[in-house]
C-alpha cells in the first residue's frame, strides 16, 4: 500500500504551532536584543517555519539561506551533510548567528552546519528548531531552541516532505495504519 492511502494522524494542530511561535519568537527578541542577528535558514524543509519565526522577532533581522540535503527522497538520513547552495556572506564576525530548522533528529545536518558556519568566525551560534527527536541522535547535540519535542514518527507537513509534497500544509502529521 502506498504511504498516500494511509490514514493522517495530526500531532500538532495549525493552532499549537501559531501558539508556540509566538512564545519562539518573544523569547529570542529578549535572547538577541542588542545583538545584530542573522537568521540563517536550512531549505528547503524550515522555509515555512522561519517565515512566520522572524515575524514573531520584534528586533532588526537579517535573512540567508542555505540549501542542505541529508534526506533525498527517503524517510532515514543518508549520514552525511551536502550544501547544495551557501550563503552569500563569508565573514560572520559583525553576526550572531541563529541557524533555523525544519526539524533535528539525527542532528547530523546542524552538527555539520555549524562546524561549516564557525569557521566563519560569528560572534556566536545557535540553533532554533521546530521539532526535535532526540530519540534518533547520531552525534551529541541539543537545540538551543526548541518548539516541540516528538516521539520516534516520520512527519509531515508545515514545511517538512514526503517526496517534496505536503511542505504547503499548515500543521503536523504522520501517515498511520
Amino acid at each position: 500500500m502506498s504511504i498516500e492511502n494511509k490514514r493522517r494522524e495530526i500531532l500538532l494542530s495549525k493552532g499549537n504551532i501559531d501558539e508556540r511561535v509566538d512564545a519562539l519568537g518573544k523569547t529570542l527578541t529578549e535572547a538577541y536584543k542588542d545583538k545584530n542577528l542573522l537568521v540563517i535558514s536550512l531549505l528547503k524543509g524550515s522555509f515555512i517555519f522561519t517565515a512566520d519565526l522572524v515575524r514573531k522577532i520584534d528586533l532588526p533581522v537579517r535573512i540567508e539561506f542555505m540549501t542542505t540535503s541529508s534526506y533525498g527522497h527517503s524517510e532515514e538520513s543518508t549520514g552525511y551533510v551536502k550544501i547544495v547552495q551557501d550563503i552569500s556572506i563569508e565573514d560572520l564576525s559583525e553576526f550572531d548567528v541563529l541557524i533555523v530548522d525544519d526539524i533535528t533528529d539525527s542532528a547530523i545536518t546542524m552538527t555539520g552546519v555549524i562546524d561549516i558556519l564557525s569557521k566563519r568566525k560569528p560572534k556566536s551560534i545557535r540553533a532554533c528548531v521546530l521539532l526535535d527527536k532526540p530519540s534518533r541522535r547520531k552525534v551529541d547535540y541539543v537545540p538551543d531552541f526548541v518548539g516541540f519535542e516528538i516521539p520516534d514518527m516520520f512527519i509531515v507537513g508545515y514545511g517538512l516532505n514526503y517526496g517534496d509534497y505536503y511542505r504547503n500544509v499548515d500543521h503536523v502529521f504522520a501517515f498511520v495504519d
